[in-house]
């Protein structure tokens, strides 16, 4: 009887284990969402720097007992342009947004919310991109809902535009807002 090596059996083994992990990842309930660890958390502080002739915004601001959308987002930044139509949407609903301008200038920043409006209620300014990491932000668009207390309710990765943003994010919101009422 002619012994079996353990390299001989190392690579069918990995390639079980493998198979087995990615068949279980995709049976979670939603494999596109990426869990966030701030959720049912404080959320993080807000950056004191402001963008120079803009509303700015602060802690306070995420406690005072409404449903609050805190938006990242930069003038350079394609799919931040293609959701600005729907921040305007969700402002003209009455929804209080905030918006936080990451890694930008801030002539060029000025520049985008002259030329297509300004939704945001107030702007705060993190230019190095400082509080963007103590978010969890990777790249913007990324969005934020805040309960009234200042708890993380949502994270959205991505624009809000389209099917993604009817299907993730508005269910989420309308959950948010209705049950601060």
């Amino acid at each position: 009887m002619a012994k079996v090596s353990p390299l001989m059996l190392a690579p069918p083994v990995i390639f079980a284990a493998l198979a087995a992990l990615f068949y279980f990842g995709m049976q979670r309930e939603n494999p596109d969402d990426l869990p966030s660890t701030f959720i049912g958390r404080e959320a993080p502080p807000v950056p004191e720097g402001r963008l120079e002739g803009r509303k700015n915004f602060s802690d306070v601001d995420l406690r005072e007992g409404q449903v609050t959308v805190v938006n990242f987002w930069a003038s350079w930044c394609p799919p931040c342009r293609a959701e600005h139509p729907t921040l305007h949407r969700l402002a003209e609903e009455g929804i209080q947004l905030y918006g936080i301008n990451f890694k930008d200038e801030t002539a060029q920043a000025n520049g985008y919310l002259d030329d297509d409006g300004n939704p945001f209620l107030g702007i705060a300014y993190d230019p190095k991109g400082r509080t963007a990491i103590d978010w969890g932000v990777t790249a913007p668009p990324e969005t934020f809902i805040i309960g009234g207390d200042g708890t993380v309710l949502y994270k959205f990765i991505g624009p809000l535009v389209g099917s993604d943003y009817e299907q993730r994010f508005r269910p989420e919101l309308e959950k948010a807002l209705e049950a601060a009422r």
